[in-house]
């Protein structure tokens, strides 16, 4: 639905006149009826109803609802955000009405939309909402748009990755367009975008910037969103050096996400949980509760727009927690990633080659494909070059790469970016009293910088490489240098530089290259990050490295997938250790190795296995094909989300669950026992998530299931019986299902 029309008529005949012509607008929309059915939940069965734009009986508000989520807007006298409502819980989450958002443009701030006379922002009254009026120097709604979701960009989807994943996630696109009142910048109109995903309480919210002014305008600053949320604490009094805790019903990031392995750090520079005076009744005496959602850049962008030019903001996700169970909450945002991130499910098993021979190359090309692994990396330490301008090593490197696919395996390579000093001014330098984050690292807007990605292009333009470790992407260190014409300062280093990574990552992601990188650039384009990565672990005696691997899995997967970490297998030394640490040789080892495939695989994570083969005798060869093939077998159970059962500690069995209840194995449970005598006991198995509510039909390994009772908890009593030093799996079924 397009309303260009209304908004020519707007501009035309004055701002005055767009509510009457956005009310004929909304008379096509379907009226929002309060009164719906209860919904499955959705973390267990799809949920049927789909993402829509509604209108209020009265037509006077736009409705955005899924069924787990809903935001409601007010469109006149200016258009404002009125409600955010957790639907499955019935909790409301908005109390005070604030702006869409705000743009600093050439050095003057304006809102965008919003209303303001609220008498109390503690909560917020229908009845209010009529006696409020525009915010001085907003912007003034004109119309709105709505449509299909659409892709951010591109994903070249070439390999195994989650079945249910679709791209783009279905659901609504809303747009909703302002525009400067008076004779200021006329032609500058914003445009706020959100869109609403089907069968999850996920939203994502962005702003554009169209100049059709006469002259080019700055961008200085911009608040993507700000939310006066019902708070989760009410201390009355504040302490030094105890911080109190923000919204906890309510995730947010952004893809302007950088420098941490998790989401927290990654966004602490753009999401801010900030305290909000006008709240007058609020409990804390000093009125610093942190209830007032701010996401904005700390710095810039300070980014010029061309006359004819459109800017666009970062994307802000936010996703509406209906429970404070810590499994339950991890299971909500994992699914929020498998939705609007879902080349993370892609997950390949990958060695990693310490050496740049051709031949070894090939040879251990050949040796990946004889036990079932599926990439491999040149990794750190191997010699190879990726920063090569040579055309000969070029195509060289082309035609192994050529050998790989034709043999069905991705090649991939290893470049390192920050932690590495350049000289002659190419490195950035931070402002005074702040620090690099990985102690030095190259500027991406330096000369050296742009010819880093330049070659970063070139290289898989040209060989057709399938896989990319990029050690240590832009951590969003910020520059005081000048670097025309790319960056300015200060203000806007940050920005171009996330920028220039993105646009590689978004470029490969469109060829279909998969990205390992040690950062938090999933919602970019990239796949992999670390999953509980201490390198010095791996110079450890084999016997701890086991117990310290499953303690990092079951660690990392609270908030990741089993797809969006990778862990590590030394076959040859790394740091230190010596023979103790290591693999090699391969046979002299089998057990530790087969003990290493058996905690990853069985955890759905892979590792990177570095070494200079993967196997070394016909019975080395055999263990690797056994595990490989266990797991490609059971890939989809194993890639779907973990339960949480016992951490390891290395003092009783420890244990991890997979559950799908839209797979024919409903379940895969993993045992591991650490001990030196075979364990024979039974344990609660929660089956609550794999959606059956009566039998389960268990099978232990390969024998035949076994049917038992589901309890009212949703658990069943499973006897279980794993040997000394080894791991046992159990299949869960339905109970009628064939297959049993």
């Amino acid at each position: 639905m397009k309303t260009s029309r209304h908004a020519a008529l707007a501009v035309c005949l004055g701002l005055s006149l767009a509510a009457s012509a956005l009310a004929a607008d909304m008379q096509s929309l379907p009226i929002h009826s309060a009164a719906t059915q209860p919904l499955p939940d959705y973390l267990v069965q799809p949920v049927s109803q789909t993402s829509q734009l509604y209108r209020s009986e009265d037509a006077r508000d736009l409705i955005l609802d899924n069924g787990l989520i809903r935001r409601t807007w007010r469109v006149a006298p200016n258009l404002a955000c009125v409600g955010f409502d957790n639907v499955t819980t019935g909790q409301t989450m908005l109390r005070s009405i604030r702006p869409e958002a705000q743009v600093t443009i050439d050095g003057r701030n304006y809102p965008v939309g919003g209303l303001q006379g609220q008498p109390n922002h503690g909560f917020l009254l229908p009845k209010w909402i009529d006696q409020m009026t525009p915010m001085a120097d907003s912007l003034r709604y004109v119309d709105f748009e709505v449509g299909p979701t659409e892709e951010r960009f591109a994903w070249g989807r070439r390999r195994h990755a989650a079945k249910d994943a679709k791209w783009p996630p279905p659901g609504v696109h809303l747009q909703l367009h302002f525009a400067i009142p008076g004779d200021h910048d006329p032609g500058v109109r914003v445009t706020v975008h959100y869109e609403m995903y089907d069968g999850v309480p996920v939203m994502c919210k962005w702003l554009t910037v169209r100049n059709d002014s006469a002259a080019p305008i700055m961008i200085d600053r911009f608040v993507a969103e700000e939310l006066a949320l019902v708070e989760t604490t009410n201390w009355v009094e504040a302490r030094d050096g105890v911080d109190m805790p923000p919204i906890d019903y309510l995730h947010v990031e952004t893809d302007f996400a950088f420098g941490g392995f998790n989401h927290q750090n990654a966004n602490r520079h753009v999401v801010h949980w900030l305290t909000d005076p006008t709240y007058g009744t609020q409990v804390n005496y000093k009125k610093v509760t942190p209830c007032l959602l701010e996401v904005s850049p700390t710095y810039g962008p300070a980014q010029e727009v061309a006359v004819g030019g459109d800017f666009a903001t970062f994307r802000t996700f936010e996703l509406a927690y209906d429970g404070g169970d810590r499994e339950r909450r991890g299971l909500a945002l994992r699914r929020m990633y498998r939705t609007v991130a879902p080349w993370v499910t892609e997950n390949p098993l990958t060695h990693h080659l310490l050496s740049s021979n051709p031949e070894q190359v090939r040879n251990a090309i050949d040796q990946a494909k004889e036990v079932g692994f599926e990439a491999i990396i040149l990794s750190f330490g191997s010699g190879f070059n990726m920063e090569s301008e040579d055309e000969a090593y070029l195509a060289q490197w082309k035609e192994v790469a050529d050998y790989a696919e034709e043999q069905g395996i991705e090649l991939g390579s290893y470049s390192l970016f920050s932690s590495r000093r350049i000289g002659g001014g190419n490195d950035i330098a931070p402002p005074p009293g702040e620090s690099l984050t990985h102690g030095s690292c190259p500027a991406a807007t330096s000369p050296w910088g742009v010819k880093y990605y330049d070659k970063l292009h070139k290289f898989f333009a040209t060989t057709g490489f399938d896989q990319f470790e990029n050690d240590g992407p832009y951590p969003g260190d910020v520059d005081v240098t000048p670097r025309p014409p790319l960056q300015k300062g200060v203000e806007d280093s940050r920005w171009v530089q996330w920028r220039i990574v993105t646009d590689l990552y978004q470029d490969l992601r469109a060829k279909g290259v998969y990205i390992n990188a040690p950062d938090y650039y999933y919602l970019s384009g990239s796949n992999k990050c670390g999953m509980g990565y201490r390198e010095t672990n791996w110079s450890l005696p084999r016997e701890q490295q086991r117990i310290i691997a499953r303690q990092n899995i079951y660690d990392g997967t609270w908030e990741k997938t089993p797809s969006m970490g990778w862990m590590f297998v030394p076959l040859a030394q790394y740091h230190g250790g010596g023979a103790a640490a290591t693999v090699e040789p391969l046979h002299e080892h089998l057990d530790h190795y087969e003990s290493m495939l058996q905690a990853n695989l069985g955890a759905g994570v892979q590792a990177h296995y570095r070494g200079p083969r993967l196997f070394d005798t016909d019975q080395t060869r055999e263990m690797v094909q056994k595990w490989t093939g266990w797991f490609k077998r059971y890939r989809d159970i194993l890639e779907s989300d973990v339960i949480h059962g016992r951490r390891a500690d290395a003092r009783d069995v420890d244990w991890v669950l997979h559950l799908n209840s839209q797979l024919p194995e409903k379940g895969m449970l993993c045992v591991y026992n650490p001990l030196e005598h075979d364990v024979k006991r039974t344990i609660q198995v929660p089956l609550y998530y794999a959606g059956l509510t009566d039998q389960a039909s268990i099978a232990r390994e390969d024998q035949s299931p076994q049917t038992f009772a589901v309890g009212r908890d949703g658990t069943v009593l499973l006897p279980i019986t794993v040997k000394a030093g080894q791991m046992a799996w159990y299949v869960i079924r339905s109970a009628g299902d064939p297959a049993n």
